[in-house]
């Protein structure tokens, strides 16, 4: 393993590994602002900052160019920050660790932060790059992207001037994305009662780790295993055979990834410790059976665990199971338009205690269907209130209506067919994009969506291909005044 020191294109590579160095969980974009405001300053480059917290970075036509049609560069400041258990990681202060192989860079039990810090370091590259003729560029960086899309949001007519949109955050290297779904969070609180722990009893910590967990919308598809539902699988079989009793529940951690752990502390008869431990084990073997190679390092571990001062009632805890056991996670219906594209799905994203008194559900639902988003979403909303619970709703984002009439999608098809002797995909995300926004608030904005290839990303294997990476880079300089600019 190495750091990113010998690879190509270079600039591209030295802005992501001083970004990897910046603490920017969403919500907390203060210092990777101000990073991006020096950054410009040092370049003797325009910057603007919005109220919502985008920052925009503008490079001047070059001598000859001033006739050509503004490009914008866009990509998101924040990251998910995940992390494995083992792993010792301060978020608000320590850097990112990245090391490449010969194929591939990844972070040290962490998330990378390739999405979007790649985009970033694009932009970066772009605005620096002195051989580079091109017309004026307009680098938009938006915050929070990946829990409220508050920065695009926020956005407001006149921030910036550019009508054709370059996004930087699409993970499939050789895809060009024309569209995308829209989103929306459905979350349920359950009110729980407690009662206190009765005596000769043996307390068991359960989890569930290994899964790969994913992306919420664009890894939904492919049948990844989710914490939360296998756990509650398992408890609810314990309870069946046993009569165990739920003293904790806590799975999954952000609304946008599937989860991939979870963890209960169970109370049972001391008798009956090692019929539940090999039931638990038979239960393992199922569970990797049915995943197969797909979820290869699922493990299910018991571990002996203090007796608390008290448990859910029983009532309580088999409306939370029952719950969660209903709730469907994975996708609803596929696109009747574009073979193989998720239309509808739903993720069951996490179930923590919330409040005093109450667990705290937390779903998403995205569809490239604004009124299937909301059938999806009424669905949860319907199993929520037969358990019990409070419904809310997030005010959601639109998806981006696909335009194959595109001239930016001409443009960069061309270019990729010459570039790299073959034709591009082009296809919809079955995942928010904040192209979705952009396409609601300005009027006539031409867009297109790349990126090179990202594999896990939401999760510690989250990993960039390099080889990709110099292709994103290379398509890049076709728009941006070597080649083929819309003139």
């Amino acid at each position: 393993m190495s750091t990113l020191k010998n690879l190509e294109p270079a600039p591209l590579w030295e802005y992501f590994e001083e970004i990897c160095h910046i603490p920017r969980l969403s919500k907390n974009e203060g210092k990777i602002r101000d990073y991006l405001l020096r950054f410009a300053e040092k370049n003797k480059l325009e910057a603007r900052e919005d109220d919502a917290g985008n920052i925009l970075i503008i490079r001047e036509a070059s001598p000859g160019h001033e006739h050509r049609k503004t490009i914008v560069l866009q990509s998101h400041m924040d990251m998910v920050g995940e992390k494995n258990e083992d792993t010792p990681h301060d978020w608000q202060n320590d850097p990112i660790k990245p090391v490449a192989d010969r194929e591939w860079v990844r972070a040290k039990g962490t998330t990378l932060g390739a999405d979007d810090g790649i985009g970033m370091a694009a932009q970066m590259a772009v605005l620096t790059d002195r051989e580079l003729r091109t017309g004026k560029i307009e680098a938009l960086f938006t915050v929070d992207e990946e829990t409220g899309m508050t920065g695009a949001f926020g956005l407001k007519p006149g921030f910036f001037n550019g009508r054709i949109l370059i996004n930087l955050d699409s993970e499939d290297e050789g895809i060009l994305y024309i569209g995308c779904a829209g989103g929306m969070d459905t979350v349920g609180s359950l009110p729980i009662e407690y009662t206190a722990v009765g005596s000769g009893m043996t307390a068991l910590k359960i989890s569930v780790t290994g899964l790969r967990g994913g992306h919420s919308g664009d890894e939904i598809h492919k049948g990844l295993g989710n914490s939360v539902k296998i756990m509650t699988r398992l408890l609810l079989n314990l309870k069946a055979g046993f009569g165990i009793a739920l003293a904790e529940f806590s799975g999954g951690n952000l609304r946008n990834a599937i989860p991939r752990e979870a963890f209960a502390t169970i109370l049972l008869k001391t008798g009956d410790k090692n019929p539940v431990a090999t039931t638990i084990g038979n239960f393992e073997n199922i569970i990797k059976s049915e995943l197969g190679a797909l979820e290869s390092e699922v493990a299910i571990s018991i571990s002996e665990a203090t007796v608390p001062q008290r448990m859910l009632e029983e009532k309580s805890a088999l409306r939370l199971l029952n719950a969660l056991n209903a709730l469907p996670h994975g996708v609803i219906a596929w696109s009747n338009d574009m073979p193989g594209l998720v239309e509808t799905s739903t993720n069951l994203a996490s179930a923590k205690p919330g409040n005093e008194g109450c667990y705290t559900i937390v779903t998403t639902q995205r569809s490239s269907a604004e009124p299937a988003k909301h059938y999806a979403s009424s669905i949860v909303r319907s199993v929520f209130e037969l358990a019990g619970a409070e419904t809310s709703h997030s005010d959601g984002y639109p998806g981006w209506k696909p335009d194959p009439g595109s001239e930016i999608l001409r443009i960069t098809r061309e270019s990729y067919r010459r570039l790299f002797g073959k034709d591009p995909e082009v296809k919809a995300i079955h995942a928010g994009l904040e192209c979705g926004l952009f396409y609601e608030k300005f009027n006539g904005l031409d867009m297109v969506s790349i990126g090179p290839t990202i594999r896990g990303a939401h999760t510690p294997q989250e990993a960039i291909e390099i080889r990709t990476v110099g292709m994103f880079w290379d398509l890049h300089q076709q728009w941006d005044g070597k080649r083929d600019r819309p003139s």
